[in-house]
């Protein structure tokens, strides 16, 4: 087993107003008068785990458990208030819908400004943009606005150009829940074949079955707190348990 990702004692806190401000405004006045109170909020706390070379990894846990923040942390748009965040290898982040693309650009235009972004040069997209746009199968709407794209092209054209090529860590956060059965069957079939070339899978999912379907061990955040992290079969099952008990009310 060779780690790849490893967190050693991480948390993240933030600073959040404790009451609700409507308007930017409202919240400026209230700033110069000293009224603005804010309250510390622990995201994750103190959570340590490794992931391994070619493993599929999943996170689990209810609404503001914590998982998305951990996936920016691994993806590096953000940094721990203590602790470690280690990556080896090149990271493929597919974090929310939309990510990155500039709803006013054309879908070709947003392919060369993802490309940018993963580090990519424009000789290299246009090599590779053939093979995105088949892959997502957007069609002739490649050429109009993202604006005009429905959640599901927009998923299926942000997959297409993050894993074009293998990275050696891709991150997932719920796209494979969208998009129809074909093409969430291709989806699978790509991190399938990329994980038997020995990319690490890292993916955040509500979806119970598809955790149980592509995950080897899984880690199960709750608020912010590593709760039980092991097989995905026993952790799934147990969760679910907890679920359905009542217990949690978050």
């Amino acid at each position: 087993m060779i780690p790849i990702i490893g967190l050693e004692n991480v948390s993240v806190r933030y600073r959040v107003p404790s009451e609700r401000l409507g308007t930017f405004k409202e919240y400026a006045i209230r700033w110069l008068q000293g009224k603005v109170h804010k309250r510390e909020f622990w995201a994750l706390d103190n959570v340590s785990f490794t992931v391994n070379k070619g493993e599929v990894f999943g996170v689990i846990g209810s609404n503001g458990a914590g998982k998305s923040t951990m996936l920016k942390l691994i993806a590096r748009v953000l940094r721990p208030t203590s602790g470690r965040v280690w990556v080896n290898g090149r990271v493929a982040p597919l974090l929310e819908l939309g990510a990155g693309f500039h709803p006013e650009l054309s879908g070709r235009e947003n392919i060369y400004l993802n490309g940018a972004m993963l580090g990519y040069s424009r000789r290299e997209m246009t090599e590779k943009y053939q093979r995105i746009v088949e892959f997502s199968e957007i069609g002739d709407f490649i050429d109009s606005p993202i604006r005009t794209y429905s959640s599901g092209m927009m998923t299926r054209l942000g997959f297409a150009v993050a894993t074009d090529e293998r990275p050696d860590i891709l991150l997932l956060d719920e796209v494979m829940a969208v998009g129809d059965l074909s093409f969430q069957n291709k989806c699978n079939q790509r991190i399938s074949s990329y994980r038997a070339d020995g990319s690490s899978i890292f993916m955040v999912s509500h979806t119970m079955s598809l955790i149980l379907e592509m995950c080897d061990r899984v880690v199960w955040l709750e608020h912010g707190k590593l709760r039980r992290i092991g097989n995905a079969v026993d952790i799934v099952e147990e969760y679910s348990e907890y679920q359905t008990s009542g217990v949690n009310n978050s």
